[in-house]
């Protein structure tokens, strides 16, 4: 029995000592998973705007009044939503506030769909906005303003509001998701770069440097721009061209029949 006890009591003691090590090697919730939380400021114009990854969510204090600007990278094939939250004061009049997106070219990106424009009645305590773009595609006309591959700009703002609201301190939210289209908007072309801040002034020998002073946008698709020729359109054209061919197989043997009739001899 004083063996079984001493055991017991070496057991717990070194349980004890352990369990500090294991603790201390678990992974904090804030630094692991894609929700990680986001920066914390917002820019005050587009070259200053504030870089946030898609499925972060970015925050930024403010006061009513000011201009406040996010980037974010989109790749062809990709439906961008943007949301915003705007935390009100208690106590505030009548506001009309507003999110806009514009492409890498400042080119402002109409909204499919989502409340881009909210007003907050009195004593509101926050607005939601929301803007659904449309499929970035991998090339387009000159002429056309749809949205290509590269840097997006977002901005929140209060279009109306009263003098006595003017600086009011605000806190926002954005963040930004979005859904694969694939193959269904796949064009047949892709442009030569992204349209990423500063990617044409960069020099040709600094081409594979991946430093953040090689262009003035860091930030890019997770899995790297791949606006390219490549789609899932391709294995859907493969897969038809093989199916028509074994469409047209069977039904040359279904109507040519038994084949040339057997000759028979005469006077038989």
């Amino acid at each position: 029995m004083r063996a079984v006890r001493i055991l017991s009591a070496a057991l717990l003691t070194l349980g004890l000592a352990t369990a500090p090590a294991a603790a201390d090697s678990s992974p904090s919730p804030e630094a692991s998973g894609d929700n990680a939380a986001g920066p914390t400021r917002a820019g005050t114009s587009f070259r200053t705007a504030t870089e946030v990854e898609q499925g972060q969510t970015a925050t930024a204090r403010a006061s009513t009044g000011d201009y406040l600007y996010w980037s974010f990278p989109a790749d062809a094939g990709q439906r961008p939503t943007v949301r915003a939250t705007v935390k009100l004061p208690e106590s505030h009049a009548a506001e009309t506030w507003q999110v806009d997106v514009y492409d890498g070219l400042r080119r402002r990106q109409a909204c499919q769909y989502g409340a881009q424009t909210r007003t907050a009645g009195a004593g509101t305590t926050s607005v939601e906005l929301a803007c659904v773009l449309r499929t970035v595609r991998a090339w387009s006309e000159p002429w056309a303003n749809d949205p290509l591959p590269g840097t997006y700009y977002v901005r929140l703002t209060a279009l109306t509001l009263s003098a006595d609201d003017l600086g009011q301190p605000v806190e926002t939210e954005l963040r930004v998701e979005s859904k694969e289209i694939g193959g269904a908007a796949a064009v047949d072309g892709s442009l030569s770069e992204p349209l990423v801040p500063g990617i044409a002034s960069r020099p040709e020998e600094d081409a594979d440097d991946d430093s953040p002073s090689a262009v003035l946008a860091d930030l890019e698709p997770e899995d790297g721009w791949t606006s390219g020729w490549w789609s899932d359109r391709w294995v859907w054209t493969a897969a038809g061209g093989a199916l028509a061919a074994l469409a047209g197989v069977f039904g040359y043997r279904l109507t040519r029949g038994p084949g040339r009739p057997r000759h028979v001899p005469p006077g038989a």
